[in-house]
């Protein structure tokens, strides 16, 4: 994009001078299936150490945007920007690399691997291995191998994994799988962790413990969340900010409270207007 749109594309009487750089900055992504406007122009920014939240009813448009923070999707036009460069020309495999990780909306895990071994995958975006090192076994892959395996570990400890850290991920319920995906996507120590539909599936004593986990996430290990969510009491209560979607436009943004009064919020989910 020519710098005159970009420019264009930020917000209205913002400077350099005066304003913090977001973590992540959405301008005017619109991406569209066929005839089908999936989003629509949508903008916001995420500022360093927000938990974020991401709400509109179903076909809102709500993973089409991670699709295209994570790059499966690439947008028909807009800016993405992430630590104020943009990731659009960015493949697939380079945005954990940048310090982007997700989870999914539907489990996508390994289900013929151990726990140890999905949570040690997730690491390796950060290895520094090529096919002849790893061949020749060479000390420094050895090394790199080993604090792989410590960091595994470390996560599968704060997750509360060790008791099923050799079993099968398939063998394991539900709730559990869900905390695995989570350890490995906090293995590639991201700086921006986008979770999709976290609660999805679990029962209320469940998704009480994740809001705490979430939270616990955000302080211990430094991480920006940006979570997408049906659950709303989930969403508002843990929740910095809030950016509200419905047929793929954003129509409301702000803290919790005020996304709970907002008109246009209560219309899409409701089917009414507040009183």
């Amino acid at each position: 994009m020519r710098l005159s749109a970009a420019v264009a594309l930020r917000t209205p009487g913002s400077t350099s001078a005066n304003r913090v750089e977001p973590l992540l900055a959405v301008r005017g992504v619109s991406i569209n299936f066929g005839g089908i406007v999936a989003l629509d122009k949508v903008s916001f920014d995420l500022e360093k150490g927000q938990i974020f939240g991401l709400i509109g009813p179903n076909g809102a448009g709500k993973t089409t945007l991670f699709n295209c923070l994570t790059r499966l999707y690439t947008p028909n036009s807009g800016i993405i920007e992430f630590e104020g460069r943009t990731i659009l020309d960015k493949s697939v495999d380079r945005i954990s690399s940048l310090g982007i990780a997700r989870t999914f909306q539907n489990l996508a895990l390994f289900h013929s691997m151990s726990v140890f071994d999905n949570v040690r995958v997730g690491g390796h975006s950060r290895s520094r291995g090529d096919f002849v090192s790893d061949a020749l076994h060479l000390p420094w892959v050895r090394r790199e191998e080993k604090s792989l395996e410590r960091s595994a570990w470390e996560l599968i400890d704060y997750l509360q994994l060790r008791e099923v850290a050799h079993r099968l991920v398939a063998d394991l319920p539900f709730g559990t799988q869900k905390r695995v995906e989570l350890a490995r996507a906090l293995a590639a120590r991201p700086k921006l962790l986008l979770l999709d539909e976290p609660a999805g599936g679990l029962n209320h004593h469940e998704v009480d413990d994740l809001g705490q986990l979430i939270r616990r996430i955000r302080d211990e290990w430094h991480v920006t969340v940006l979570l997408v969510e049906h659950h709303m009491n989930l969403v508002m209560s843990i929740s910095d900010r809030v950016v509200a979607l419905d047929f793929g436009q954003k129509i409301a943004e702000g803290t919790p409270a005020d996304l709970r009064k907002d008109a246009k919020v209560i219309r899409a989910y409701l089917g009414t207007t507040a009183q």
